[in-house]
């Protein structure tokens, strides 16, 4: 009998080709840990609710009332949420068509769109079109509609950072591209290179690969680093020499831990550049609720702006939107709160910048304690997170330590980051999914975990890290840079 549609052997062999190593062996291993009754702290993620990170009040009140718009009318509803989220609440339910329950336009509910385009005027000082604005289930989401527009077949490339977030290796592979890897220089702070940017330009076309686009992750993901605007502007004469659309995945501009280089984005320093450049790059930018101070991953809201971008594909973008018929209603409410938060004088201003000042100080905070403790651990490297969510420290493997993991059929990183789960209950990401140097080894872990819990997990941590490489260590030498 001929193997059925939906057989192994007979699937989509883009669908086998994907890795998504944030949710892999080390996170199936850990639910089967945490299955038997072992404590698991899942870092592997940047999903601040499940480590205890706390919603914000303002937005929960505003979409409680919308999605139970009979507490409105309530003679008693101001006994319970502040007047600014009742009139919030009655502002967003005034421009949906039939409350949160009723699809919206395809791509967003107008007004929400309005929103965003008036954040970004604000945060860039150049104006915004709310139809070239839409709104999405996530980032995610929006990243993979616009690769899929631009990968036609396995002879298109995508400049991609290296190490980056595995959406993209993952994304490119469904669709059926071919990634093009542009290595960070870690002893320059996760810095970019040009030359290394062309050389992975000319290697891919002397392939027969043609670069369409390129991918900047700021701040970087799992790296950490900020990119600066002489970096960005380097990166946007880049792609406007060599012809490339700019993927600007700015999902954690909210999180900044050092003051020397403040988040800007891509599109502020290409509208600053002038002519021609201004008019010529073609750039999308992406944003979320998931990450900040907000940290809303369940609710699955975000946008994706486009810039130079021809009107026929962008009515060509919208058609394949509109299959989808409407993105999640209720996140598109947190996004319109996440670019139009209360004001000052508002009723629920104080409260708003207490608990978002107070998480964004908390992470500055727990980054500084995650690099120490990385750095006063044998072996281990660790470049200070200056944004995002994550520290992405280097293990020194001793030579003994790569044979065994041999041995057991495991790539090093992977057999040192599963110990560690073992061990410790510390569930990583080791550094191979998020590609790394040849020979160099890394895992990626969140900054989330409960400030108070930091550092018996650390001490954790040094405790494994110490023992692990007792145990392995002759003298030999190391895996490194």
């Amino acid at each position: 009998m001929p193997p059925k549609a939906l057989d192994y052997e007979s699937l989509n062999e883009n669908v086998k080709k994907v890795q998504y190593a944030v949710r892999g062996e080390l996170y199936l291993r850990a639910s089967e840990l945490q299955k038997e009754g072992k404590k698991i702290i899942f870092t592997n993620v940047g999903n601040p609710h499940a480590l205890g990170q706390k919603p914000l009040t303002f937005p929960r009140q505003v979409v409680a009332l919308c999605q139970a718009p009979f507490l409105i009318d309530d003679p008693n509803v101001g006994l319970i949420f502040p007047a600014d989220a009742i009139s919030k609440a009655k502002h967003y339910l005034s421009i949906t068509t039939g409350g949160l329950g009723a699809y919206s336009d395809s791509r967003g509910i107008p007004g929400v769109r309005k929103e965003v385009a008036e954040f970004i005027e604000r945060r860039d000082g150049y104006p915004s079109d709310p139809e070239l604005i839409y709104l999405t289930d996530g980032a995610s989401k929006g990243v993979m509609q616009i690769l899929n527009t631009i990968i036609r077949g396995e002879g298109d490339g995508v400049l991609v950072p290296v190490p980056q977030y595995p959406l993209y290796s993952a994304a490119i592979s469904l669709f059926g591209g071919s990634l093009v890897p542009y290595y960070l220089e870690e002893t320059a702070n996760w810095g970019l290179d040009l030359n290394n940017l062309r050389q992975s330009v000319a290697q891919a076309r002397s392939k027969g690969i043609t670069v369409r686009a390129m991918v900047i992750i700021n701040p970087g993901n799992p790296t950490g680093q900020c990119l600066s605007e002489a970096n960005l502007r380097e990166i946007l004469s880049f792609c406007f020499h060599e012809g490339l659309v700019l993927l600007g995945d700015e999902v954690y501009q909210q999180n900044i831990y050092q003051d020397e280089r403040p988040f800007i984005s891509a599109r502020k320093v290409l509208m600053g550049m002038g002519l021609p450049i201004s008019k010529e790059v073609q750039l999308v930018s992406f944003h979320t609720v998931s990450k900040g101070y907000w940290g809303e991953c369940g609710q699955r809201g975000g946008y994706f702006e486009m810039t130079n971008i021809p009107p026929q594909t962008v009515d060509e973008i919208y058609k394949v939107a509109s299959i989808a018929l409407s993105p999640n209603v209720p996140a598109q409410i947190f996004m319109g709160l996440m670019v139009n938060p209360p004001k000052p004088g508002d009723i629920s201003y104080e409260q708003f910048v207490r608990e978002s000042k107070g998480i964004l100080e908390s992470l500055r905070r727990r980054a500084r304690i995650m690099t120490d403790g990385f750095n006063n651990c044998r072996n281990v490297v660790c470049n200070f997170t200056e944004g995002a969510m994550y520290s992405f420290p280097q293990i020194r493997l001793p030579p003994r330590a790569i044979e065994a993991a041999k041995r057991a059929g495991k790539v090093a990183d992977v057999f040192y980051c599963l110990k560690l789960l073992e061990a410790t209950g510390i569930s990583t990401v080791p550094g191979s999914g998020f590609g790394q140097k040849e020979g160099v080894f890394h895992l990626r872990t969140t900054i989330l975990p409960a400030e108070e819990d930091m550092p018996a997990i650390m001490d954790s941590f040094k405790k494994f890290n110490d023992e692990f490489m007792e145990q392995y260590e002759d003298h030999r030498g190391y895996s490194r840079m």
